[in-house]
């Protein structure tokens, strides 16, 4: 097997719960050598249910694959004294201590961590930044998303703010921590020099509410659920038929004309109401009425497949459990069920070196002593260590 991409990089991911974690998991796909340390009470998402294995929830297992996991009760300062040693031959560090507990520790900011290592990659992951008006407050992630807008543009016009079906603001949180590492390691290239990456879920949300804050920002106004519905294009909606919801997204005229024929309606697109996508959004209304009449005595899987070979982007929509059986999917791997894992698969193909299931998420510790000892402690102080309580147990 060829290296992969990362071969090489080493990582310590001293994060908890999604975002710092689902980052150094992109990692560790790519080939980093990612070392997981958990307090002795461990991640909490090993108990965000339903609980699959020994080895935790199934939330867990998603997060965590291609890691080795340690436990180092950082409360201890002799647990504190391995993790510097353990930042001393690492290249990247990501972490989403509370601001209260570095101080505690006597890092009086963050910024002291590359101070002292000064080739390190120092990922720090909080909820609303260090300082600021809401600096150091905690952040999950639904409540971010009512506080920075996206809530407010979810959901159907009629209803109130609705939550996004899935944690948006910590995976994309997640995967600009993964965009800041690789960035800032390709630049420690040409300096020599690590520095740190301040990635604040708030930040990110606001980063991805795509397109409304930019039409307000543009336009002043205030944005409006769509519901199903996109603020600036049409037509852009699931529409319901005779066997299934389908979803059509069209982009652009050529694509609007193809639907027309599909639909045995061509005049529809030289309608001077429809001609142009500035047209349709005004007169929005109109085009989905025009629509419902033709597409309600469809076959949607078939109509679906025959407008996707005419160019015009369309699918019926799908739950979970018909994803996981799709043979796209599986064509893709983008399910893996293997090796007594079972969780979505690697969405970046490299040609060469390939995103692979390497490792199987730790059982909490499962590593400790092998990770110490190829970091240079010997037995008898890995034995002190343990019996010390530095590992979550006294001995």
């Amino acid at each position: 097997m060829t290296d992969s991409c990362l071969s090489g990089l080493r990582v310590i991911d001293a994060s908890r719960v999604l975002a710092g974690p689902y980052c150094a998991q992109i990692l560790g796909d790519q080939g980093a050598q990612v070392i997981k340390i958990e307090s002795p009470e461990g991640d909490e998402t090993r108990s965000f249910g339903p609980a699959v294995t020994e080895g935790g929830a199934a939330y867990f297992q998603a997060l965590n694959r291609n890691k080795r996991g340690i436990v180092l009760d950082m409360g201890r300062p002799e647990a504190r004294e391995v993790f510097w040693e353990l930042l001393a031959g690492a290249d990247v560090l990501i972490e989403n201590f509370k601001a209260s507990t570095l101080r505690s520790w006597g890092i009086e900011e963050p910024a002291q961590i590359t101070a002292r290592f000064p080739r390190l990659i120092h990922c720090r992951i909080t909820g609303f930044g260090d300082d600021g008006p809401l600096g150091g407050m905690p952040g999950y992630d639904a409540a971010v998303q009512a506080i920075s807008g996206l809530m407010s543009i979810n959901g159907e016009p009629a209803g109130g703010p609705l939550r996004m079906g899935v944690p948006i603001v910590d995976l994309t949180t997640g995967m600009q921590a993964a965009i800041a590492v690789l960035s800032a390691l390709h630049e420690r290239a040409r300096s020599g020099r690590g520095q740190m990456c301040d990635l604040a879920l708030y930040d990110c949300a606001i980063g991805v509410a795509h397109p409304y804050l930019p039409n307000y920002l543009w336009s002043g106004k205030e944005p409006e659920r769509t519901g199903n519905g996109h603020a600036n294009i049409a037509p852009y909606d699931a529409f319901d038929t005779a066997t299934c919801a389908i979803y059509i997204a069209v982009g652009n005229d050529r694509q609007f004309a193809a639907l027309c024929a599909q639909l045995g309606k061509p005049a529809l697109a030289s309608d001077p109401r429809f001609c142009g996508n500035i047209d349709r959004v005004a007169h929005r209304a109109e085009l989905t009425a025009e629509l419902d009449a033709l597409l309600r005595g469809c076959d949607g899987r078939e109509l679906a497949g025959r407008l996707q070979r005419a160019g015009v982007p369309a699918a019926p929509v799908l739950g979970i459990a018909e994803v996981a059986r799709d043979a796209h999917a599986r064509h893709r791997g983008m399910v893996i069920d293997r090796d007594g894992y079972h969780g979505s698969g690697f969405p970046i193909k490299f040609s060469r070196t390939p995103s692979r299931l390497r490792m199987l998420p730790p059982k909490r510790g499962e590593h400790t002593r092998e990770v110490l000892q190829q970091a240079g402690l010997d037995p008898s102080r890995i034995e002190s260590l343990d019996k010390s309580g530095a590992f979550g147990r006294a001995g």
